[in-house]
């Protein structure tokens, strides 16, 4: 019978991701829901440092900063709209006082620069080709702030570009971390204020750039999370209200792939294990004061430990406080 649909194979990796490997995650805010999901999975992960980034320019800037621990002086804030904040980072380090602004952007960088160099894994998620630079310095910035738009000089960077900026990073990563394995995806967002023909263009552009940069390095792979969105879901139904970002329903279908390609049995067992846990945890009951939800939380509790003598690796201290009332 037909699948009356085109399903988008994901071939095993060569890499394996494990409850033992370290992985930063960068890019657009789709890296944040593969993240936020190993996150919740308890996987040692890190999370966009610098708040969601868009673009392989400022992505890469963002790693340079990394590599090289580079640590952000007054000087290198703006102040917009009573906000201090940088325009290397999202607007979630933005801060109506400058020191706590510069505090939390050089520990977020001293910690993330720490976990890259001993991370096995590094996810790159590029958004969009488009770049905006603040004319009054030609940088290309991360995010707009909201700033007036005739501040910025709008243009598409192309698939040279790409590539030959890449190449120099991916070299630096190397000697920082020679056990780095970059991998690439693109996200399934679409930037429609670049309309529809400048949104396909950009991905089209990310996509033949991650295409060579595939053939260059060995230590690198590509996870398919555009293709699966466009092609083998498809439809509506898997778009939040917005029809731009794919709902939860999709974000689950894309990790479930995810999963197939990275994991190994061993992991996908404890991922089970852990599964049960959090939906116990997440359970509301109507009294918590009956006989039974004090057996259910005894029971939970012995259940954690467990687990941890299993896999005294994991990080269930947030569990083990919680089936400790």
């Amino acid at each position: 019978m037909s699948e009356f649909r085109t399903i988008i194979d994901t071939p095993k990796s060569k890499f394996v991701l494990s409850y033992h490997t370290k992985s930063l995650f960068i890019g657009s805010c789709f890296t944040e829901s593969i993240g936020n999901k190993l996150e919740e999975l308890k996987f040692p992960v890190d999370i966009n440092p610098f708040g969601i980034v868009y673009n392989p320019a400022s992505i890469k800037s963002c790693l340079e900063i990394l590599i090289n621990k580079k640590l952000f002086k007054k000087e290198d804030l703006q102040f917009h709209n009573e906000q201090w904040f940088s325009f290397s980072h999202h607007g979630r380090f933005s801060n109506t006082n400058a020191d706590e602004c510069l505090k939390n952007i050089n520990e977020r960088i001293k910690s993330s620069s720490e976990f890259l160099k001993n991370s096995e894994f590094l996810f790159i998620t590029l958004g969009t080709a488009w770049i905006y630079k603040l004319k009054a310095t030609g940088k290309t910035v991360a995010n707009c702030h909201k700033l007036p738009e005739n501040n910025f000089e709008k243009k598409i960077l192309s698939v040279e570009e790409i590539v030959e900026e890449y190449k120099t990073l991916i070299n630096s990563l190397m000697k920082f971390n020679p056990k780095l394995i970059i991998i690439f995806t693109v996200s399934p967002v679409r930037h429609w204020k670049d309309g529809a023909f400048g949104n396909q263009v950009s991905k089209a552009t990310l996509l033949l750039a991650v295409n060579k940069l595939l053939g260059l390095f060995k230590n690198s792979e590509y996870f398919p999370s555009y293709e699966i969105l466009m092609d083998d879901l498809r439809d509506y139904r898997f778009y939040a209200d917005d029809m731009l970002h794919p709902n939860n329903i999709a974000v689950n279908y894309i990790f479930g792939k995810f999963s197939e390609m990275f994991f190994d049995e061993k992991t996908m067992k404890i991922i089970s294990e852990i599964e049960k846990i959090i939906k116990a945890k997440n359970h509301r009951p109507f009294d918590n004061t009956t006989v039974s939800y004090k057996n259910f939380i005894k029971e939970y509790r012995s259940k954690i430990n467990l687990i941890l003598s299993d896999y005294p690796f994991l990080n269930l201290e947030e569990e083990k406080r919680f089936f400790s009332k």
